[in-house]
């Protein structure tokens, strides 16, 4: 979707931004002294807002990477989340950037960046049967807590992988080796591995009955009996296949982060979150999360664009979360 603000006002936010103040406005409005060391760089620790129990965040693939021809840098779309509203960025694009390059982009734009996504987890699984697939899987996903950590953030979302790779107890076997491999190095980084429930034939039936439970995700976690490993709830995703706040509170303590999106069970659709044709019951889904204590990120995963449109977003989570 295109951005409806105007180009004068979006070139002026942009230039502000990359320009050297004395000083720099945060996401949330409050000043933060520019320290400069001799090389004249800036250093800085960026922080999300304080004394918020949901905060809200958006998907950097949301963000539009250009404006008219000019490509937009890393910390000219995260500026742009942070002008329209948001808490912080999910870093979606992990395999284009080195830690270094997402640090310094969260320095420059002042915008906290709270988790790291490889999207290459659906070509190259832990569930292959090909050892040189899972291998490179595993070696994407270190490359994103190194990013993750890098940037600030305490977790890396990832796919497990594919039914169609084999037997349930084949592919799960595979996942869970693979992803115990990888347990020191979240540890020493302090990153969460972070499972998201998606249309891949894992753990739920894929052509089975709406009133599906998550048993077979708790299992699967718990399996590791492992701090680092839990559960990024895409709300959205399941409402085809189960009640959302039930799961919530089935989850508990592992529902460490959620993605947000609106689905219509009568067209069996992804929509806008909350619009017209959004069935999913939000106000059951509120109540579980306060059940069950949930403090943290929801992250929008919708359509993007300009500044305009993500606005519409995080107004749109907003009213989902009654906020």
């Amino acid at each position: 979707m295109k951005d409806s603000t105007s180009p004068l006002s979006r070139r002026h936010f942009l230039s502000a931004s990359a320009a050297s103040a004395p000083l720099v406005l945060s996401s949330t409005g409050s000043s933060l002294a520019q320290g400069a060391d001799s090389g004249g760089s800036v250093d800085r620790i960026v922080k999300p807002p304080e004394g918020k129990r949901l905060l809200l965040s958006c998907k950097l693939s949301m963000i539009s990477d250009k404006e008219g021809d000019k490509k937009l840098s890393l910390a000219n779309r995260l500026s742009m989340a942070g002008e329209a509203g948001f808490d912080g960025v999910d870093l979606d694009e992990a395999a284009n950037h080195t830690p270094e390059q997402a640090r310094a982009a969260v320095r420059q734009s002042g915008v906290f960046v709270h988790n790291a996504i490889n999207h290459a987890h659906w070509s190259q699984r832990l569930t292959s049967a090909k050892e040189a697939e899972r291998n490179q899987s595993r070696a994407n996903i270190e490359h994103c807590i190194r990013v993750s950590h890098g940037a600030g953030g305490s977790g890396v979302l990832i796919v497990v992988g594919s039914g169609g790779d084999g037997s349930a107890k084949e592919i799960e076997e595979r996942a869970r080796t693979e992803m115990r491999k990888l347990l020191p190095l979240a540890a020493i980084y302090g990153q969460y591995i972070l499972i998201e429930n998606v249309w891949n034939q894992m753990f739920y039936d894929h052509n089975g009955a709406p009133d599906q439970g998550p048993e077979q995700f708790i299992a699967f976690v718990d399996s590791f009996n492992s701090p680092w490993v839990g559960m990024y709830y895409d709300i959205g995703n399941h409402w085809k296949y189960g009640q959302p706040a039930e799961w919530i509170r089935s989850f508990g303590r592992r529902c460490v982060k959620l993605d947000v999106k609106g689905f219509s069970r009568a067209k069996n659709a992804f929509v806008d979150i909350t619009s017209p044709d959004d069935d999913l019951p939000w106000k059951q889904v509120q109540k579980a999360l306060v059940n069950i204590g949930f403090a943290g990120w929801a992250t929008a995963e919708v359509g993007g664009g300009g500044v305009a449109r993500l606005k519409t977003v995080r107004e749109q989570m907003q009213k989902a979360f009654g906020l």
